[in-house]
């Protein structure tokens, strides 16, 4: 895991406008300290996510609320200290050749009870990224990474984190466009493993401040969040990256 800190530039590729920060913000501010360039590849706005109650939950449904989760993931990543950010398919996101693409939410459904475990929904389009060819997936993530210059690329492992659709669509695409670009792939494991963990509770009130600025989905409540569901989560402060 520590050979991260050993590069100079490290792409995180993740699935909407919140995951960089719930999903790595603790890795993302570590890599920052540490001088490290990063830079977040956003693949989609997060288009089909509910609206927590409260003064923004009029943006449910409008295309306002896309306008808005781009602002969110804009402040939430400037507070990590990332200064590299693009939404997949748009400039210096796309393949040579290719129109601009939008990429959108592929939406998702509870699996259990708890609503801790995901799986594919029954509202994805044919724009959604669950939808399109991993190949054009892996492509445009590849030439990003050249853009930016990526000497390592970071995203989920195989389930996703908790097997969102749009998480472990991207997952293959990732490890491919490393292979393509000749630099190394990690994977953030589902499940960090206490004996081969980064631990960062130093940046906690940084992630709370970066965390604060999704306010259209979810709370900050001292150590934890609360999601638009209710669900109540710690704020991840411990990760275990691993070579696929």
């Amino acid at each position: 895991m520590t050979d991260l800190f050993d590069r100079s530039r490290v792409l995180f590729v993740h699935a909407h406008p919140d995951d960089e920060t719930l999903a790595t913000g603790g890795l993302i501010a570590e890599l920052a300290a540490r001088g490290v360039e990063v830079a977040v590849l956003t693949a989609t706005r997060g288009e089909q996510g509910e609206v927590v109650d409260g003064p923004l939950a009029h943006l449910a449904g409008t295309p306002e609320l896309t306008a808005h989760r781009e602002g969110e993931v804009a402040a939430a990543c400037a507070t990590l200290g990332v200064r590299h950010h693009a939404f997949l398919g748009g400039p210096d996101a796309r393949a040579a050749g290719l129109p601009p693409r939008r990429y959108t939410d592929s939406g998702m459904a509870w699996l259990d009870e708890s609503e801790t475990v995901a799986g594919p929904g029954d509202a994805a389009g044919p724009d959604s990224l669950t939808s399109a060819d991993p190949a054009e997936v892996a492509a445009d993530i590849a030439a990003y990474a050249r853009a930016f210059g990526a000497d390592a690329i970071v995203s989920y492992d195989a389930h996703g984190g908790y097997g969102h659709p749009d998480h472990v669509a991207l997952h293959a695409p990732s490890r491919a466009a490393a292979s393509e670009v000749g630099v190394p792939f990690r994977e953030v494991a589902s499940v960090a493993d206490p004996d081969d963990a980064l631990d960062t509770p130093q940046h906690l009130p940084l992630l709370q401040e970066a965390l604060r600025h999704y306010a259209s989905q979810l709370t900050v409540d001292g150590a934890d969040v609360v999601h638009v569901g209710g669900q109540r989560q710690p704020i991840l402060t411990r990760f275990t990256l691993r070579t696929p």
